[in-house]
């Protein structure tokens, strides 16, 4: 939890030529109902979604439920997978709110000036993944191809979402504010390992009708190499 840096934002990303819809930027916020310093980044969701090319998606932590209010979006497989962020550059420090964009860069605080240049790199960046997800019914093919070919595996992983609740928070910090959330991440899954030589093809369950996303990222985790939107 940290001051609030810039209560005001516009996302400064400059129009680029159209994409796949399937590709986006991932934006992993970790945030938390308990947290005073979290609601302007739960909104800035909102703006970020709206642009097709990125995918902001919220993950509540459990670390702050201590101080007066449960956060009930919150699960501690989400806590766990912040923390395995901050191991993976050798830190114990966990921050809400904290974005991080593409499985790389880290923001601590709400920064959108900062947000909106990280964004402009990454959406710069050329693809060596291509990856497409189709639906049929329940089911989702995922097949990727990487050129040249992958240095090292990437895990498959299967993200489920709501896209908007409204909750009256009744105590801790942000006792009676009412807060509209974005892209509340419900599950993270790990569907399996791929080595990003042969072509990927796999099948994976998409029942319900809550949005999704297919993320391959590095171990540690790390880069994320490619992401599709799955509606």
């Amino acid at each position: 939890m940290r001051h609030i840096v810039n209560a005001a934002c516009g996302l400064w990303v400059a129009c680029a030529a159209p994409v796949l819809a399937e590709q986006v930027v991932v934006v992993e916020l970790y945030t938390s109902q308990g947290c005073s310093s979290c609601p302007p980044a739960d909104e800035f969701v909102a703006m970020l979604a709206s642009d097709p090319r990125i995918l902001p998606l919220a993950l509540h932590v459990d670390y702050w439920d201590y101080i007066g209010w449960a956060d009930r979006f919150a699960q501690p497989k989400f806590t766990d997978r912040q923390r395995a962020y901050a191991a993976a550059i050798g830190s114990r420090t966990l921050y809400t709110p904290q974005m991080i964009i593409g499985g790389l860069d880290r923001i601590e605080g709400f920064s959108p000036d900062k947000t909106a240049a990280r964004l402009r790199e990454h959406l710069a960046l050329a693809t060596r993944v291509t990856l497409t997800v189709t639906r049929n019914g329940d089911t989702l093919a995922i097949r990727a191809e990487a050129d040249p070919p992958l240095t090292e595996a990437v895990r498959v992983q299967l993200v489920r979402y709501t896209p908007a609740e409204t909750i009256t928070i009744e105590s801790g910090e942000n006792a009676g504010r009412t807060i509209t959330y974005y892209n509340i991440v419900t599950s993270w899954e790990g569907l399996g390992d791929w080595s990003g030589d042969a072509p990927l093809k796999m099948n994976a369950d998409f029942s319900g009708d809550q949005p999704g996303a297919v993320i391959l990222q590095t171990t540690g985790p790390a880069g994320i190499v490619a992401a599709a939107r799955v509606d």
